[in-house]
């Protein structure tokens, strides 16, 4: 059996794990925390609960594509809510669209703001759902884009999808007003990237959330992590937890194991899903690395960061909706603040996470589990977060709660943990705090972005955020599925005949 070590238990790893292990592969999984889970931890106090990353599943079929590998059904591992309308994307006004998988329903609410972007809606849509054909059904999403040829022939398809704009200029091709250009250009946001510069090919999501829906796990995000963790388990996979990897050994220009601790763990093949940053400098000697040198790295542009408030309300808020969103009047000027300019504006956006609208057992009865993302640069912005994030913190209660209206906020928080910038920094190993890892953009896409095999070291593979086809749940499973293809395809190995193929 080939030995492989993966490092980090995020759902990148876990899911490159299960499909090795399932390949026939002996794969141990290093986690350097207490539980698995990387980005996708859960913090508990006082009988709250709190998902600290990820917090929706908008492509359930990619998962059972994996949970094929262990011979199980999502639905029989974790139960599944459908939420429905998806999220409230409440607007500086104090006006709202429920984003409903419905299009009627969406259409009835738009044609309040613009009639004619009501009748657009179809054929948004339409090429949404082209998008969603070209990245999900016919592959793109995993397939490895690690030569010129590859990236040649997809260029033309792109083109002629429109795929190459940026995501806020896609949707005014459709969308006059401006709270229908962002409800339908937004999504580059949850991926760490900037709406009016990221590539139009996340306008799949839309129909991607449409098709597949927006669902919510009973016991947060955690319980898919565990179900992971336990498919990958009953294969005959190992989890060593607590276990930082401390080099990448190499020899002769290859990869033959993981020192941790005072340990090397032997491996034929060793796969990261550490962020890139700290994989490449702090895991691997100067003397690898010919392409991604200390320059390199530091040439590549990284996504925003976000403070995020973990808040356990004695009061509950039922006019939050499980998932909603609060944006500011300087919307564009906003993203420019946080990716170009990097200063700390007096004003933000958030993003509001209320499990216990669906899932009570997130917070003691009758109380409220709330996150809070806020969107804010990364450390290159110099900001002193052991100096400001109480302050920061301060405005972002006041304004839930004198500006959008959660009464009394302050004074029935029983609860509140606050993570920054810096947090993501120490905690997660992530370059400049940044959440998302390299950001999606033109220049830094599909050839472009970092290759699911190293250019430098043999044997070394790459799953995670900062691959193809980049970040976001469906996207790290996908770089997980990518390099599982190319792994196969560098061993040799028949993924007919090996396993299931995914």
């Amino acid at each position: 059996m080939k030995k492989a070590v993966v490092i980090g238990s995020g759902f990148g790893g876990l899911s490159v794990a299960i499909r090795l292990q399932s390949r026939g592969f002996d794969v141990t999984l290093l986690e350097k925390h207490h539980q698995v889970g990387g980005h996708a931890s859960q913090l508990t106090d006082s009988g709250y609960t709190f998902d600290m990353g990820p917090s929706l599943i908008t492509a359930p079929s990619i998962i059972q594509r994996l949970f094929d590998r262990a011979g199980r059904q999502l639905h029989e591992v974790v139960d599944l809510v459908r939420l429905e309308p998806g999220y409230r994307i409440y607007f500086h006004d104090q006006s709202y669209i429920d984003y409903s998988s419905d299009p009627d329903q969406m259409k009835e609410q738009m044609a309040r703001f613009n009639r004619r972007d009501a009748d657009n809606y179809d054929k948004y849509m339409q090429v949404s759902r082209r998008l969603y054909e070209a990245v999900i059904q016919k592959g793109l999403g995993s397939k490895p884009f690690m030569d010129l040829k590859t990236m040649a022939a997809f260029v033309p398809q792109a083109i002629r999808l429109r795929a190459l704009l940026p995501a806020s200029t896609f949707a005014a091709l459709y969308f006059r007003d401006p709270r229908h250009r962002f409800t339908f250009s937004f999504h580059p946001l949850f991926i760490g990237g900037n709406p009016f510069r990221a590539p139009a090919v996340y306008q799949m999501i839309p129909y991607l959330e449409r098709k597949e829906g927006i669902w919510y796990s009973i016991g947060g995000m955690h319980s898919l992590v565990h179900a992971f963790a336990e498919a990958f388990t009953a294969l005959g996979g190992k989890i060593l937890t607590q276990a930082e990897a401390r080099e990448i050994v190499i020899k002769n220009g290859r990869a033959i194991g993981v020192k941790v601790a005072d340990q090397v763990l032997p491996a034929d093949v060793v796969i990261s899903d550490a962020d890139f940053v700290h994989t490449y400098r702090d895991l691997i000697r100067p003397e690898h690395r010919k392409k991604w040198n200390n320059r390199r790295l530091e040439r590549l542009h990284y996504s925003m960061s976000a403070v995020l408030l973990y808040i356990g309300s004695k009061k509950q808020y039922p006019e939050l909706l499980h998932h909603t969103l609060i944006l500011s009047k300087r919307y564009k000027e906003l993203i420019t603040d946080i990716f170009d300019r990097r200063i700390l504006p007096l004003d933000f956006s958030m993003y509001l996470h209320a499990p216990t609208r669906t899932d009570p057992s997130m917070a003691p009865q009758d109380k409220e589990s709330l996150y809070v993302l806020i969107p804010v640069a990364n450390l290159a912005a110099n900001t002193d977060w052991q100096q400001e994030k109480d302050r920061f913190a301060e405005r972002v209660l006041n304004h839930l709660e004198q500006n959008f209206g959660l009464a009394d906020l302050k004074q029935n928080i029983e609860v509140l943990h606050i993570f920054t910038p810096q947090d993501f920094q120490s905690k997660t190993n992530a370059h400049l705090g940044s959440a998302w890892g390299v950001e999606p953009r033109l220049t830094q896409t599909a050839f472009l972005r970092p290759h699911n095999r190293s250019e430098d070291v043999q044997g070394l593979y790459i799953v995670g955020a900062s691959t193809h086809p980049g970040a976001g749940l469906p996207g790290v499973m996908l770089t997980a599925e990518t390099t599982e293809n190319v792994i196969l395809s560098d061993f040799k190995i028949d993924a007919t005949q090996s396993g299931q193929k995914g």
